[in-house]
């Protein structure tokens, strides 16, 4: 399973806003997918882990 933070619409984000405010907390609003890791080649994996290191993000190559 992956998560993301999720893309809230408009009456989403008041509602979770509304919720923030009345709790005096911040809430973060995530989205998960039964998505299955790929297995990579070698070389694959060292693309992807120097892409990584560049933009200083964290990918997850799935079977999509």
């Amino acid at each position: 399973m992956i998560c993301s933070f999720s893309n809230l619409d408009d009456n989403t984000l008041s509602s979770v806003q509304t919720l923030e405010k009345e709790t005096g907390t911040t809430l973060l609003a995530f989205s998960c997918a039964d998505l299955k890791p790929t297995m990579l080649t070698t070389e694959q994996l060292a693309k992807i882990q120097k892409l990584e290191k560049e933009l200083s993000l964290s990918l997850v190559a799935v079977d999509a």
